[in-house]
């Protein structure tokens, strides 16, 4: 079964918009599929696009987490990007820390992010 969530694929990196709140079973669905997405397509970078979302729970903060220790494990790099204010004083509230999650105001600045901590793996 695959998710309702489009990856898609962009250079060498893929790109995941989640623009809905997303239930416990599609996250782990999406899990699922990212990262048989990255084993398949070799895709050094991951980007998740939260900025829709309004709200990140305890159980969303956890898949973040474990999606971004999952694509290291892959040999990829993670940036989550678009995180509401709102939302980053949720998790902080929460007490949440996103251990391993890398996190970028918007696309643009995610994928320079991902270029810039890709070329210093590549290159040292």
């Amino acid at each position: 079964m695959q998710s309702n969530i489009p990856i898609l694929k962009l250079g060498d990196y893929l790109l995941v918009t989640i623009q809905m709140d997303v239930h416990d079973r599609a996250a782990l669905q999406l899990q699922d599929d990212l990262t048989a997405e990255i084993s398949k397509r070799g895709s050094k970078g991951v980007l998740i696009d939260i900025s829709t979302l309004e709200v990140v729970d305890t159980f969303m903060g956890r898949v973040l987490s474990d999606t971004a220790a999952m694509a290291k494990v892959l040999d990829a790099e993670t940036v989550v990007v678009g995180m509401r204010p709102a939302v980053a004083i949720t998790l902080v509230e929460l007490g949440l820390s996103l251990p391993g999650v890398v996190t970028a105001l918007n696309l643009e600045r995610g994928m320079e992010l991902l270029t810039q901590r890709l070329g210093r793996k590549v290159n040292g």
